[in-house]
């Protein structure tokens, strides 16, 4: 990699993230592959791995999955394994699952039955935030630190554990730093910019990435807005990790300033609470700050109030980053985001009073161009 600075460097690591993993690898640090934003970071920085998200690729075609998935199941999560077998992922050293949804639960298991790495574990997530819960997922974290320790021959004192919550705190609070600069009109930083520094650094060591993104914020306050006023677009829904996706939404007419997904402000909206019981802490963030719809919450006394107490928050994001309009992203056969759709649209429109557009799209580069329109028309009908 060259020594590129600030959003370059973001750039370059996003469009190299497998060399740069590799690179990582060679350089002997070991690499821990985890799915979706409810695996606790914490643990395994806590033993020196480096967390590296594992992604899919929209631009390669879904062939060696489809031996040991059906393919009604969710595109992204086959992408997943599909790459897996194509050795993408080979220089892993571990890997850790989670129960965050059933696609994500049978993909685990299928990967950890084929794929043999030094360390495994899959973390099994309860789907409600009632306090039983939480002490269920605090056990499993316990299962899961046991198994590191085994595996690694390191114990994960809690004072290492704390070391690396107050590292992982850190990051999410310079995201948010980040995600707060694009509150102005126009936004100093592109929705496409942002995602490139997302994955960036979810491949990086996080001190390191922690040092990006201060670059990035020094280089994003003080450089000229070039960004011209458009509609204000929330996204909201499935993960969006490939800025084609992004960059056909901007340049259909938008500023994306604020998401809802795993790959966005789900992984970074809160820190862990520092106690005297950092598994407890963990456990607490992970499974009831989170917010995602394969987790039940609490239902209201009428249909108002139960959309409410479930999408509030997405209302804070409305008014806060000041948009015009929500895009509902789908991934084929993702049930628990499909399943929200109704209820989003009548909350956003009805209660919320802003405009919608929910499209079910197949986790391909090849699919983007024919939305364009949908995108071009929707933009101009909020100007």
């Amino acid at each position: 990699m060259s020594e590129k600075k600030g959003l370059a460097r973001a750039a370059e690591i996003y469009a190299k993230s497998e060399q740069y993993a590799r690179e990582l690898k060679n350089q002997g640090k070991k690499i821990a592959g985890y799915y979706c934003c409810y695996v606790p970071l914490e643990m395994l920085a806590a033993v020196d791995y480096v967390p590296v998200r594992i992604l899919g690729d929209m631009n390669e075609n879904i062939t060696s999955a489809d031996t040991y998935l059906p393919t009604v199941m969710c595109f992204f999560y086959r992408s997943c394994l599909d790459l897996a077998m194509k050795g993408k992922y080979d220089y892993l050293d571990a890997f850790f699952g989670a129960h965050s949804c059933d696609g994500a639960e049978r993909v685990s298991y299928v990967w950890r039955s084929y794929l043999k790495y030094a360390c495994n574990f899959n973390i099994d997530i309860p789907h409600t935030v009632h306090p039983p819960a939480i002490e269920y997922f605090k056990n499993q974290l316990e299962a899961m630190k046991e198994t590191i320790e085994e595996k690694t021959g390191q114990k994960i004192s809690d004072e290492r554990l704390a070391a690396a919550i107050t590292l992982y705190n850190k990051q999410r609070g310079l995201v948010r730093e980040l995600y707060a600069l694009r509150k102005a009109d126009p936004p100093p930083i592109s929705g496409t910019e942002v995602l490139q520094v997302l994955v960036a650094i979810m491949y990086m060591p996080p001190e390191e990435g922690n040092a990006l993104l201060a670059e990035i914020l020094e280089e994003v306050k003080n450089r000229p807005v070039t960004a011209q006023k458009k509609p204000r677009l929330l996204i909201t829904g499935c993960l969006i990790d490939n800025i084609s996706f992004t960059k056909l939404i901007e340049d259909s007419g938008f500023n994306v300033v604020m998401d809802d997904t795993a790959i966005g402000s789900r992984s970074f909206g809160h820190d862990v609470a520092v106690t005297g019981d950092p598994l407890g802490s963990l456990a607490e963030r992970y499974l009831d700050k989170i917010v995602c719809p394969r987790t039940f919450r609490e239902t209201g006394k009428n249909r108002a109030e139960d959309l409410e107490n479930r999408f509030g928050y997405l209302r804070k994001f409305v008014e806060d980053w000041k948009a015009d309009g929500v895009y509902l992203n789908i991934i084929r056969n993702c049930d628990p985001h499909g399943y929200e759709i109704p209820e989003l649209k009548y909350y956003f429109e009805e209660m919320v009073n802003v405009p919608v557009l929910a499209i079910e799209q197949d986790y391909s580069t090849a699919s983007l161009e024919p939305l364009r329109t949908r995108f071009q028309a929707f933009a101009e009908n909020i100007e």
